[in-house]
């Protein structure tokens, strides 16, 4: 590695606490959470206590800086689990309006189904309350349109739940790009599979599920109507009307760290995907395979999904000086690349003997000094330990309800991605280029 790229590499980098741990690796620190003052706590409600939801509340609530105070879900049994997990004293119910109308709630975390996400949040916003608001950020492009605009009309915000943005992983992987360790971004790869029922969706219905202890009516909101279903309820990633499949649960991932680190935050100019249902056909509309093309200005980002093979998670940022790569989210690897020939070309194999000994004695006379001053430069590789970006991710949603400071995963930057998701299902869907609209 060039002096400058190891001085500048080797720093502790994004608040980076680093040490060595394996030949040519870094590792990254912990997490460390702040004290907090009881009165200071922000006080928040979660709208949607389902498998995310859940998740989200648990680690909310082990947050210093929140206190949950109310919960609601369309089904019963999730007023009990939320008392499970934040206590038996907080309020729970089915409207989420009542949420909304209680002055002392200043933030909510809205963990529906993808579906109700416009609504929830745009009804939030105007109720004056701070949202985090779950992947994808809305269910279709124009709803993403509308949350921007209710956004920019109030004195709230949005972040979007899409938490790689506060991964140190991630940060390092930044802060190597903006550098200039790989030069501009010429093309993105980015990979996700899985290989298992639960990674498809293939969730069981709670056992006592029925129409008393859910409101199907409600929970069903403008999609068609239709009679109690308790495997749509249970499955609804995988159904178009409710979800919005692979690109609206894993692409999104994939994509916001791609904008993260990169700086494309903008709506691609032209998607195109195929795929299909190869393993699951158990009834879903969603495929459970699908290869997507984007064109963001002159970067092509190439994103393949399944859930047929399990494939590591990652991100390939690739660039004239060398390739960025986030593996599983908790490894990043920078492959430097000299972009130069190391002895004469391959062309001359077919000179004469005279001529190619002629041309190799010049070669080197030209390019021997400046490749003794670049030797090959060395992969270097960091670590992170093992721990979920989720938390620290709510953490900065919480720190920004207090401060107003801006949060990077914010409205447009939530739309940008989720829109992404949109072009490629519908170009799965229709079977042709989706472009861009102004």
């Amino acid at each position: 590695m060039s002096e400058f790229s190891r001085r500048r590499f080797l720093q502790t980098g994004s608040g980076l606490a680093m040490s060595a741990v394996l030949p040519g690796a870094v590792a990254l620190g912990e997490e460390q959470a702040q004290p907090v003052a009881s009165g200071d706590r922000v006080r928040f409600a979660s709208i949607g206590v389902g498998i995310q939801g859940s998740q989200l509340l648990r680690n909310a609530v082990s947050l210093p800086q929140a206190q949950c105070v109310a919960a609601c879900d369309l089904y019963d049994g999730r007023h009990t689990l939320a008392k499970e997990i934040a206590g038996a004293n907080i309020k729970t119910t089915r409207r989420y309006q009542d949420i909304l109308e209680d002055k002392d709630i200043e933030a909510v975390i809205v963990a529906v189904p993808d579906h109700w996400h416009k609504q929830v949040t745009v009804d939030a916003i105007r109720a004056g309350k701070d949202v985090h608001c779950e992947k994808p950020m809305a269910h279709t492009i124009a709803e993403g349109e509308e949350m921007v605009a209710a956004v920019k009309g109030s004195k709230n915000f949005v972040q979007v739940g899409s938490q790689r943005v506060s991964s140190k992983v991630f940060a390092k992987a930044k802060e190597l790009y903006d550098s200039g360790a790989i030069g501009e971004v010429h093309q993105v790869e980015l990979q996700l599979g899985r290989n298992s029922p639960g990674g498809a969706w293939v969730y069981p219905p709670p056992l006592d599920l029925s129409p008393e202890t859910l409101d199907w009516v409600t929970w069903q909101g403008t999609a068609p109507k239709k009679a109690f279903d308790p495997i749509a309820f249970a499955r609804w990633r995988a159904f178009h009307e409710y979800g919005t499949g692979m690109a609206g649960d894993l692409m999104v991932h994939l994509l916001t760290g791609m904008q993260f680190v990169t700086g494309i935050n903008a709506i691609p100019d032209r998607a195109y995907s195929m795929g299909g249902i190869y393993r699951w056909k158990d009834g879903r509309n969603m495929p459970d395979l699908m290869v997507t093309s984007f064109e963001y200005g002159n970067v092509p980002v190439t994103v393949r999904l399944t859930l047929g093979t399990e494939t590591p998670e990652v991100t390939r940022v690739m660039g004239p000086k060398g390739v960025i790569e986030i593996s599983n989210t908790n490894t990043v690897t920078l492959i430097p690349e000299l972009g130069v020939d190391r002895s004469p070309a391959y062309g001359i194999n077919g000179f004469p003997a005279a001529m190619h000994a002629q041309y190799e004695k010049q070669w080197h006379a030209e390019h021997d000094a400046f490749l003794a001053e670049h030797p090959l430069d060395d992969t270097m590789m960091w670590k992170g330990p093992s721990w979920d970006e989720l938390r620290p991710h709510l953490a900065t949603f919480f720190d920004a309800v207090r401060s107003r400071k801006p949060v990077v995963e914010d409205v447009v930057f939530g739309h940008h991605a989720a829109a992404a998701c949109h072009m490629a299902n519908a170009s799965y869907f229709e079977k042709k280029v989706i472009l861009k609209t102004a």
